[in-house]
């Protein structure tokens, strides 16, 4: 990501509250078990034929890693809470989709951050060909999805989008 690049990454509280859950793990846990493994495996002598010590310096490093790409991420996060959308009738962040096909095969899917997509689920990333091609879109419309086996025809069925009432557990 260059320096001057201000490209936001929308994401639901739920989406975010997991990213910093994973981060405080890590960084709170894993990473000073590591730290710790690796001092007592450093004063073992050898470090060249040391299992520990090369583990934990390698394994350091992922977690250092993914500390970094975390802290990336939650910087650029922008928290979009999909229950207070005012434009409930189009597909914006956080909508709940029916769609049916040219079969009339129906699937429902709900768009969210690219951090807390999950396909199987039907939680699809933000910036997806699929979520691109519905966005904007209100119930009746027709989309057009461009896939590398051709186009595929999706009809608006329904939107929805969380309760706030449910959302905040009343």
């Amino acid at each position: 990501m260059a320096m001057g690049d201000q490209r936001t990454n929308p994401i639901t509280p739920d989406g975010y509250a997991a990213l910093k859950a994973r981060y405080d793990h890590l960084i709170g846990k894993e990473r000073p078990e590591i730290v710790e493994i690796v001092s007592w495996a450093a004063g073992n002598g050898d470090r060249s034929e040391n299992g520990d010590y090369l583990y934990g310096r390698k394994r350091m490093r992922e977690i250092d890693r993914e500390l970094a790409h975390l802290s990336r991420r939650m910087k650029w996060s922008r928290i979009i809470d999909p229950a207070t959308q005012e434009h409930r009738d189009r597909v914006l962040f956080g909508a709940t989709v029916e769609l049916a096909d040219e079969d009339d095969e129906r699937r429902t899917l709900t768009l969210v951050g690219d951090d807390e997509q999950l396909p199987s689920e039907g939680r699809i990333g933000w910036t997806s060909p699929m979520a691109r091609a519905l966005r904007g879109a209100s119930v009746g419309d027709v989309r057009t999805l461009r896939l590398p086996a051709g186009e595929e025809e999706l009809e608006i069925m329904a939107i929805s989008y969380p309760d706030f009432a449910e959302r905040m557990g009343a």
